[in-house]
């Protein structure tokens, strides 16, 4: 089936039908899902060995390897370097007769101790046994890259334009990595993009001194947060958020070989992705978690109950796509009658309902004063 569903051929918007006698191109959004139907089996092809019974079922037989696998990326961490070369002839022995082989250009075997990059993670052991994950020194660098060249391509923007570019990255990259070692990473990284908004700003405003630019764009913006040099704008009361506000939240490692498309596993699935907080702020997950995550207004979940997000990317692309545009144009709004900021009143709505709201408020007639 999959064989003649990639040579069926494809349609483009402009130029019609197009054969596909080569299968699907790299990078295409399908590429995951065949390429973990044509490497389905590679744990067992390993020597991969999980227990079957007991309390400790689904954890791997002492002295077998573990593969960790994510589309055509794979670490297999074995116990001796004659296990490792062992295994590695082994998969190139089962990847031949289904057309595949090693990339030697990145295939490697390395001791523990001295660490290796994985999914834009650094995993290794250090001095003191210690195992710590942690962003890759990559990773790192492309983030500060990309950081430095959006803020160089804003210098004609007002602050407002730098805040709506730069929040989703920040929170995109700090969602990915804060089930890692990252919170010293997260603190240099908000010194660095201190340095670049204030060279932002002394370039915008090279004729005014110092104390001007920090009244003008430095302050306690945020009212939840004790921090005074914080990157805002006075005309929206908008803020630049920081790396470390995100909070560190432990990976839980998922039992076994279970997998999200076995369907007799869709409650566990269901159960953990309900227990996974969403990146955002203690006060928002305390209304989230008071309102069991439903709109009051709808009735519906506030937050997609789908796979979370696998990637820094893809998490920018949730904080842009679901929580700013689905819950409220400004991230999540709080709606309810006049009163303090942490009263009963406050609730998370949609913000469609909001606005369905205030369309119907805008459409009632005002009413008149009772003639005696």
């Amino acid at each position: 089936m999959i064989r003649g569903w990639l040579k069926a051929g494809v349609f483009e918007a402009g130029k019609g039908f197009a054969p596909t006698g080569e299968g699907t191109p790299q990078g295409g959004v399908i590429s995951p899902c065949l390429l973990n139907v044509a490497l389905h089996g590679l744990e067992q092809a390993a020597g991969v060995r999980y227990k079957t019974s007991g309390t400790r079922a689904g954890a791997t037989k002492p002295g077998s390897p573990v593969a960790v696998r994510y589309a055509d990326d794979v670490v297999v961490l074995c116990h001796s370097q004659e296990q490792a070369e062992h295994v590695r002839a082994r998969l190139a022995e089962w990847l031949a007769p289904r057309g595949l082989a090693f990339n030697e250009d990145k295939t490697r075997i390395v001791h523990l101790n001295d660490g290796f990059d994985f999914l834009g993670f650094n995993i290794r052991r250090y001095q003191n046994r210690k195992l710590l994950i942690k962003p890759s020194k990559a990773a790192i660098r492309r983030v500060r890259e990309r950081l430095a060249s959006e803020t160089r391509a804003l210098r004609g923007s007002n602050a407002a334009a730098v805040i709506a570019a730069l929040n989703p990255v920040i929170r995109g990259w700090a969602a990915y990595y804060r089930g890692a070692v990252s919170s010293r990473v997260f603190s240099s990284l908000d010194d660095y993009m201190w340095k670049l908004t204030w060279k932002w700003a002394t370039w915008r405003h090279n004729n005014k001194p110092k104390r001007w630019i920090v009244g003008r764009y430095f302050g306690k913006f945020n009212t939840f947060r004790n921090a005074r040099w914080v990157f805002g704008d006075r005309d929206s009361g908008a803020c630049l958020v920081k790396f470390s506000w995100t909070n560190i939240e432990r990976h839980v490692p998922v039992p076994g070989a279970a997998s999200p498309d076995d369907p007799a596993l869709a409650r566990y699935w269901a159960e953990r992705r309900r227990k996974a907080r969403p990146p955002l702020d203690r006060y928002t997950l305390r209304l989230l978690t008071r309102q069991d995550g439903r709109c009051p207004l709808c009735g519906d979940h506030l937050l997609s109950p789908d796979q979370p997000p696998q990637s820094p990317q893809q998490w920018e692309q949730w904080w842009l796509r679901v929580t700013r545009r689905a819950i409220a144009a400004s991230y999540l709004a709080h709606h309810g009658r006049p009163g303090p900021a942490g009263g009963d009143q406050t609730r998370l709505v949609h913000a469609s309902c909001q606005r369905a709201i205030h369309a119907r408020q805008r459409g009632k007639p005002a009413l008149q004063p009772a003639t005696p």
